[in-house]
C-alpha cells in the first residue's frame, strides 16, 4: 500500500484511477456526451427513433443505454421523445397552425394519437392549446393569508393554480400567462370551501393539504409533482433524494426545474425540498416564506 498527496503524485508513479469509481469522472463525462448526442439526435428527427438506433449511435448495448438515459435525464428515450413532439405540437399550436397541420408536423401519426389521451400530450386538446385555453372557464378566489395575498384558481377538474405573496394583479398575471385566452371569472362562492382549507394551512398547518388538483405538465414534471406529494407532512427531502425518489438520480437539476414549474404551491408541497447540505435555496414565493412554512409544518407535527 503507497499513499500519494494528490492524483497527479500517484499517476506520475504509474498508477491510474480506478475504472469502476470514475473519481475523476471521465467515464461520466463520456456517459453524458453519449446521452446529450442521442437527445440531440431525438430532436432532429421527424419520428421518435427507435431503441436500437439510439443505442447503437450511442455504442451501447440497448439495456446499458436505456440505464444510462434514464439516470441522466430522468425519463426514458421514448418519454424524451413524446415531450420533444409535444413541445413541437405546442409551438405550433401557439403559432396559429391549423390542428391538422401542426400535428402532422410535430411528427404524429394523425390526429387521433393527440385526441385520444389530450390531458397526457398537452395538458388540454390541441384545439384549446392552440385557442391559448380559449373556451375553458378558469374561476378564481382571493383572499388575505398569514403569508400576504393568496389567488386560487380551478377548471372543472380542479385546482390548478395557488399564488400568494404578490400583489392580487401580479398573481392573476401568472395565471393567465398559463391560460391567455381562457375566461377568468371570479367566483369567491364556489371556491369557498377549497380557500378556507388554504388560508387555514398558511394560518396553522396541522396535516398536508388535500384538494383535487388539474396538474398540466410533461411526464417527467407529473412524476416530480407526484413525488412531491409523498413526501410527509412537516419533513423535508433533498433534491437529491427526490432524484433517487423517482429513479433518477442523476437527473437533480432537471427535478429542481419541475419544481420551479410547478403552478400549484402548497397543494404540491415544493416547499419540502431542500438543498443537500439542508439550505432552503430558492423558492417561487421567497426563501423567507418557505421558511416560514417549514417551521409551522413542524409545529403542526408536534416537534
Amino acid at each position: 500500500m503507497r499513499f500519494y498527496p494528490d492524483v497527479p503524485a500517484a499517476e506520475a508513479d504509474g498508477f491510474r484511477a480506478c475504472k469502476r469509481c470514475d473519481p475523476k469522472g471521465e467515464r461520466a463525462g463520456i456517459h453524458a456526451a453519449a446521452i446529450e448526442a442521442a437527445c440531440a439526435m431525438i430532436e432532429a428527427s421527424e419520428s421518435i427513433p427507435s431503441l436500437a438506433s439510439l443505442a447503437d449511435r450511442a455504442g451501447y448495448a440497448r439495456h446499458h443505454f436505456l440505464r444510462l438515459f434514464r439516470e441522466i435525464t430522468g425519463v426514458t428515450p421514448r418519454s424524451y421523445a413524446e415531450s420533444v413532439r409535444a413541445r413541437r405540437l405546442q409551438a405550433s399550436l401557439a403559432a396559429g397552425e391549423r390542428v391538422a397541420e401542426a400535428v402532422a408536423g410535430a411528427g404524429y401519426g394523425s390526429e387521433s394519437r393527440v385526441y385520444e389521451a389530450p390531458g397526457r400530450v398537452l395538458g388540454m386538446t390541441p384545439g384549446a392549446a392552440r385557442r391559448g385555453g380559449e373556451g375553458e372557464v378558469i374561476r378564481t378566489a382571493t383572499a388575505e393569508s398569514a403569508l400576504g395575498p393568496l389567488l386560487v384558481g380551478a377548471t372543472e377538474a380542479g385546482v390548478c393554480f395557488i399564488g400568494f405573496a404578490e400583489d392580487f394583479a401580479a398573481l392573476e398575471g401568472d395565471l393567465r400567462r398559463r391560460f391567455p385566452k381562457a375566461r377568468v371569472e371570479a367566483a369567491p362562492e364556489a371556491l369557498a370551501e377549497t380557500m378556507r382549507q388554504v388560508v387555514e394551512f398558511l394560518e396553522e398547518p396541522k396535516s398536508a393539504l388535500s384538494l383535487p388538483l388539474d396538474l398540466r405538465g410533461t411526464a417527467f414534471q407529473r412524476r416530480v409533482w407526484e413525488a412531491l406529494q409523498a413526501i410527509p407532512f412537516g419533513e423535508t427531502r433533498s433534491y437529491g433524494q427526490m432524484a433517487e425518489a423517482i429513479g433518477a438520480p442523476r437527473a437533480v437539476r432537471a427535478v429542481a426545474r419541475a419544481c420551479a414549474q410547478n403552478h400549484v404551491s402548497l397543494a404540491v408541497p415544493c416547499h419540502r425540498v431542500v438543498g443537500s447540505n439542508g439550505d432552503l435555496t430558492g423558492y417561487r414565493w421567497g426563501v423567507p416564506r418557505k421558511r416560514a412554512l417549514l417551521a409551522k409544518e413542524r409545529a403542526g407535527k408536534g416537534e
